[in-house]
């Protein structure tokens, strides 16, 4: 059955028919859901990878092999703000689940009351005119009250549904907060560590020019150098210098960065200030089906899930142009003695089945119907986009990432060529075959190598931080209860039929 003939079920019909429909049972109201639209997600990776399945993604930060790394992602996944928040969001879903679910059960009440009245001999009951009833009187009364509406065309169903797909989306909003936390502390902890060595190379670089200053000083005292040949050391002195504190200002921020991450104040971590660490080793690493990924990836999940809401909004929607049946019942003792509340002729009973039908309402639960499927094309599209920004993502990372490698890979040649020359520089000049001037622009050649590299080598570790966020690492989704396939290709949900109860 279509949704078009779900809604001409809900036309006006006679008295007869209904209470046939009421008794026989009818079609759970709107579609089923059956998965998200096909979305073109292309045949793989733009570029040559390693397609095999990535080791360790879920904890992707332990394979750069330092215990300090490992320390402040752990302490931010048990206290970052974001975090908690995001629990405490799941919280909230699941009492809105457990809410819904509670719409299938009967609601009872209980109540006890003592009321003590004066009942007017003037009025519609003459009261002084009937023997052994007074005006004055103390009504004592206990009992229950009971209502259950019989989820005939799945209204319910559909709202347990709605609220399942939200807390799981809730879920799924968590695990992206985690990989986001997870990435932003990676993120902040090498920049400090790459300021620190970026750092390292300046200043090594300023004790040379620092040095070559002092030469070119003496030689011009000597009358072998002009003064401007003393200005031009001292600028550039100068200039080296003046870079110092912007670098120590990186590593200072990067390290009130982490305390904040780490849900304490930012001051928490300035200790890692005065302690140094090797850079990480950079190395491709596999990535994977490109189909994997967005099984991983949790907003692309999310963005399913809610897609799954939005459908199941269409069938409570749609409940309301079907009858409703309830049941309400009611029970009890009254008395006027309070000795006899009790008694078996105190006792007070009513049972009330309603039938109730929407016949007229101005077309506002068909307005509502139409808004629900506009809402669940937009949540389709969302869809799509999620699934379109997730592979833009990767692949953008992908490649970022794989040119660092090889920025980092000439940038160390070039290194290793400024360390060679250096060395020669060294012996020819204990040869007495060059100068100290000489020597020292060779060691100010190797220091502004010293300082690319760690600056290139800082840039290319951050990338990697990116690509492994972008692949969806820091998230276990095999411990994933669901096991949604999100990314399978599927029909689309707007194709879908209801189900019959």
């Amino acid at each position: 059955m279509t949704r078009s003939s779900n809604r001409r079920c809900g036309a006006p019909r006679a008295a007869a028919v209904a209470l046939g429909t009421l008794l026989l049972g009818a079609c759970a109201a709107g579609p089923d859901y059956r998965g998200p639209p096909r979305v073109d997600t292309g045949s793989g990776w733009a570029q040559p990878t390693a397609t095999q399945t990535p080791a360790g993604l879920s904890v992707w930060w332990t394979t750069l092999g330092d215990p300090t790394l490992d320390r402040l992602v752990t302490t931010a996944m048990a206290d970052n703000l974001d975090l908690r928040q995001a629990r405490s969001r799941i919280a909230e879903e699941r009492a809105l689940r457990d809410r819904a679910t509670g719409g299938y059960a009967p609601t009872v009440g209980a109540s006890a009351s003592v009321t003590r009245r004066r009942q007017s001999e003037n009025g519609p009951l003459p009261i002084g005119a009937i023997p052994g009833i007074s005006r004055d009187q103390t009504i004592h009364d206990a009992g229950f009250d009971a209502g259950w509406e019989i989820d005939l065309f799945g209204a319910t169903r559909r709202a347990v549904e709605g609220a399942e797909a939200r807390l799981q989306a809730a879920q799924d909003d968590a695990a992206g907060v985690r990989i986001s936390i997870a990435a932003e502390v990676a993120r902040s902890y090498l920049s400090l560590r790459g300021a620190q060595r970026e750092l390292a190379a300046r200043e090594a670089s300023v004790q040379a020019l620092a040095h070559t200053a002092e030469l070119v000083g003496q030689r011009f005292h000597a009358g072998d150098a002009a003064q401007a040949d003393v200005d031009a050391a001292q600028a550039r002195l100068d200039a080296a210098s003046a870079g110092l504190p912007a670098i120590q200002a990186r590593a200072r921020a990067a390290a009130l960065g982490l305390g904040v991450l780490l849900g304490a104040p930012p001051e928490r971590e300035l200790a890692l200030l005065d302690t140094a660490a090797a850079p990480v080793t950079l190395a491709p690493i596999p990535v994977g089906q490109r189909a994997d990924l967005l099984r991983r990836r949790p907003d692309v999940r999310a963005a399913e899930r809610r897609l799954a809401a939005r459908s199941a909004d269409i069938g409570v929607a749609t409940a309301e142009l079907f009858p409703k049946l309830s049941i309400g019942a009611s029970g009890g003792f009254q008395a006027l003695d309070a000795s006899q509340l009790f008694d078996s002729a105190s006792q007070r009973f009513s049972l009330t089945p309603l039938i109730s039908w929407r016949v007229f309402d101005g077309g506002r639960v068909r307005a509502e119907i139409r808004a629900s499927e506009a809402r669940e094309q937009q949540a389709a599209l969302t869809y799509e986009k999620a699934v379109l920004t997730a592979l833009g993502d990767a692949e953008r990372a992908l490649g970022d990432y794989r040119l660092g490698l090889d920025t980092v890979r000439l940038q160390q040649a070039a290194l290793d060529a400024a360390r060679r020359s250096y060395a020669h520089a060294q012996a020819r000049y204990a040869a007495g075959d060059i100068a100290l001037s000489e020597l020292l622009a060779e060691e100010r050649v190797l220091r502004d190598a010293e300082d690319g590299y760690a600056r290139t080598h800082t840039a290319a570790a951050i990338d990697l931080v990116a690509l492994y966020k972008a692949l969806g690492g820091g998230w276990d989704s095999a411990a994933d209860a669901r096991g949604q396939g999100a990314a399978e290709p599927q029909p689309p949900v707007r194709d879908a039929g209801p189900s019959h109860g």
